[in-house]
């Protein structure tokens, strides 16, 4: 098994012999007393459920003493930039919260381990214990809005994060020195399916000029996903006495917003531009455009 995170890689052996590596996400509070291991950080929503979030937390006994460790996953959206937050007044709303007793384990919370946590158990021995969380299927997926040019702080969108923190109760107040911060994301499952090709077309017709523009897009499918290539076709039928001299494709992100009324948010992701000249005769050229993961 190999662990990275801020304290380095670690690796399981069995008899001498290396087992195939599994990833393992590993975080330390500041004052190194408490440690979060994830197996992975983004949980996939199938529609039917969604993926469990469970792990392990390792403590310190000596410093754990009397307190406890709590674990909690909180969902927020953050609908304003972080310099406009005044007066204790804040753009964001929390959505989703769920908070479990890590240390010590209470009775009423304990369930079968699952294969992550029984291995990590294993190596780290009797200081680790284990946390499980299931997602409500209601919950909203992680998004992350486009920045415009010019905006600073964090962006805003749905995210999600998985807190571990020492304290003597629930609802005490966390410090940064024995807190961990994991980041993790809710992604939603889509899969392909027979459809038809996506095609739009525009005329326009060009003043002082006999004829008329016509402008044909099309896809090779309907559907892509972070990191796939959009190939795009444009069909250019140019009537007009005019000349076509500057063909631009953009990828736009669109998001309604409903808080107190119902907005829309758009913003480029990516752009292609070509200096073909399109004279009195039909074209057709062919572009493709990058799509990278927030």
């Amino acid at each position: 098994m190999a662990s990275s995170g801020q304290n380095g890689t670690m690796d399981e052996t069995n008899d001498g012999q290396k087992k195939s590596g599994t990833r393992v996400f590993k975080k330390s509070s500041p004052n190194g007393k408490i440690t979060t291991y994830l197996g992975k950080r983004d949980f996939v929503d199938y529609m039917s459920h969604v993926e469990p979030i469970d792990g392990v937390v390792l403590v310190d006994p000596e410093y754990m003493k009397d307190r406890k460790a709590f674990c909690h996953v909180l969902a927020a959206f953050r609908y304003g930039r972080e310099d406009l937050d005044v007066l204790g007044l804040t753009f964001r709303k929390d959505l989703f919260l769920a908070s479990v007793q890590v240390f010590p384990p209470l009775k009423d919370q304990q369930r079968p381990l699952t294969r992550l946590q029984e291995r990590l158990i294993k190596k780290l021995g009797s200081n680790a214990y284990p946390f499980f969380f299931e997602i409500a299927s209601t919950s909203p997926a992680s998004v992350t809005l486009q920045p415009a040019p010019g905006d600073t702080g964090k962006p805003c969108g749905v995210d999600y994060e998985l807190k571990t923190y020492v304290a003597d109760s629930q609802d005490e107040r966390s410090h940064k020195r024995n807190s961990v911060r994991l980041v993790i994301r809710k992604l939603t499952y889509a899969p392909s399916a027979p459809a038809p090709q996506p095609v739009a077309d525009g005329v326009r017709e060009v003043f002082m000029s006999p004829g008329s523009l016509k402008l044909e897009a099309s896809l090779d499918k309907e559907k892509y996903y972070h990191g796939e290539t959009i190939s795009v076709n444009v069909l250019v039928d140019n009537n007009t006495n005019r000349s076509v001299k500057k063909i631009k494709i953009s990828v736009l992100q669109t998001s309604e917003i409903t808080i107190f009324t119902k907005g829309s948010f758009s913003c480029s992701v990516a752009e292609l531009s070509t200096d073909a000249t399109v004279c009195r005769h039909l074209s057709v050229l062919h572009g493709t455009v990058q799509v990278y993961s927030c």
